[in-house]
């Protein structure tokens, strides 16, 4: 075990090697249920590696499995006991169902997206299978059946194969510790110590401010975001001229039903305060409950901690911050996470910004149920449901964007189909989310559609018709 690397490097590892993979993937719609399943999907993996493994699991194990996730997804953190239970009933591999879509585009396309998704398996079951500090016999066999069965579906599907191998470094940037440096010597002249890619541009406050207002609808949250950066500017204006300035807190709550564009917003003001000067950084952080509590006593601290750590110089954004504050047990974690967080805000007043989110009666019952969370934050954001009209620009915006076209009866039937969505919503009225899945949805139809045809053109390529919206054969 003592060659085992840590569970950190293995969530660097496995978040670099699916954000790799998730940039090259050109259809957004795939891309979307990618960055969203391949967690579950490799988590199962990491199951069938350890069930093959020949002795016991250990909390290294836990840590690691803990560690499968990538960037934007929610945390596992499963237990000792639960993570033992799992190996034991693992009930052998599956494809995954992004697999099939991969498969259908490549066909269209000529891209060999599903024979590098091939690679990336391999790769990550090889890292999994490291907890031990090597790979047994019996975990290289069934990493190789693993990727052979995908293999079979290529080859079934007469997709070829990559004209060169992949390397690790395709998908993984190495640790600076796990290999020596190149002799000066050996690098080319000029070349700096540390690889560095050329930063873009930062983007200026009238960009920003531009964005903010191509975002559709939100005419309220516009306006008061408006109002906030002019308030911290001018304090900051009067700070330079040695003028007194009354406390404020930059804390805010943001108060709504899902898909209203809260995380947009949030990760916009990230970047407005780091432009005019508030935060160092300017990142976005998103976490929800399990991104903060843990299960065992003490432990919540740390993750919250650590959650905190990831997020100074910028914005801490907690989703559904209300399941922090449980009313109905004491005892439960949550409320450790909400004392972690409050001081934390005290100790980094100056670098770091929370911005916590959910449902509008919720998050009024929240926010009282802590004495020091009511101090803190005082800002209220509420965001509104889009109508029908703004659902239809926001449809319209994601074709545009993603390069596909609708005709007229695709047009007609998109915009009652959202008007009726909105005129009868519920509880589960999503919002941009049941746009975002009516707009994926019609995307894989329409590849199902083509991966039928032997030689679709452009206009084909981009064209969605009403057929794709509505699921007709």
């Amino acid at each position: 075990m003592k060659n085992a690397i840590s569970a950190g490097e293995v969530h660097r590892q496995y978040s670099q090697g699916v954000d790799a993979f998730r940039r090259q993937i050109g259809d957004a719609a795939l891309r979307e249920r990618f960055g969203r399943e391949a967690d579950i999907f490799f988590r199962a993996c990491a199951l069938g590696v350890w069930q093959r493994q020949g002795g016991p699991l250990t909390p290294l194990h836990v840590e690691y499995y803990n560690a499968v996730y990538a960037r934007g997804n929610p945390a596992p953190a499963i237990l000792f006991w639960e993570l033992s239970g799992a190996v034991a009933e693992y009930p052998g591999f599956k494809p995954p169902e992004f697999f099939t879509r991969m498969r259908a585009l490549d066909k269209v396309t000529g891209s060999h997206l599903a024979r590098r998704f091939i690679d990336l398996t391999t790769l990550m079951l090889l890292l999994f299978a490291s907890v031990d500090g090597g790979v047994s016999e019996a975990e290289a066999g069934f990493v190789n059946s693993c990727a052979d069965a995908l293999s079979a579906l290529c080859d079934a599907d007469g997709l070829a194969g990559e004209k060169a191998p992949l390397d690790v470094a395709d998908f993984v940037t190495p640790s600076p510790s796990a290999a020596p440096a190149a002799p000066a010597a050996d690098r080319p002249e000029g070349e700096k110590k540390e690889a560095v890619e050329e930063a873009a541009p930062e983007p200026t406050l009238e960009e920003l401010l531009a964005e903010l207002d191509g975002l559709c609808g939100l005419d309220k949250v516009k306006a008061d975001v408006k109002s906030l950066i002019n308030l911290v500017k001018v304090r900051r204006l009067r700070q330079e001229h040695g003028l007194p300035v009354p406390p404020m807190s930059l804390h805010l709550v943001f108060m709504g039903n899902p898909g209203t564009g809260k995380t947009t917003v949030a990760r916009l003001l990230a970047k407005l305060y780091k432009a005019i000067g508030v935060l160092s950084e300017g990142q976005l952080v998103e976490v929800d409950r399990s991104g903060l509590v843990a299960g065992f006593v003490g432990q919540t601290a740390i993750k919250t901690g650590e959650a905190v750590q990831k997020a100074l110089g910028g914005v801490l954004f907690i989703d559904e911050a209300y399941a922090l504050a449980s009313q109905d047990n004491p005892n439960d974690f949550g409320r450790e996470a909400i004392e972690t967080l409050l001081k934390a805000m005290e100790d980094h007043r100056d670098d770091l910004i929370v911005i916590v989110a959910g449902y509008t009666e919720l998050m009024g019952r929240f926010i009282h149920a802590n004495p020091g969370l009511e101090s803190r934050f005082n800002k209220y954001f509420y965001f509104e449901d889009y109508n029908g009209a703004q659902l239809m620009d926001i449809f319209r915006a994601m074709c545009r964007k993603n390069g596909y076209t609708l005709d007229d009866k695709a047009e007609e039937y998109a915009e009652a189909y959202l008007k009726k969505l909105y005129e009868e919503r519920d509880e589960n009225f999503g919002n941009a989310r049941d746009v975002r899945n009516l707009f994926e949805r019609a995307v894989a139809r329409q590849a199902d559609r083509l991966a039928a045809q032997d030689h679709p053109d452009k206009e084909a390529l981009m064209a969605l018709t009403q057929a794709d919206l509505q699921g007709q054969a």
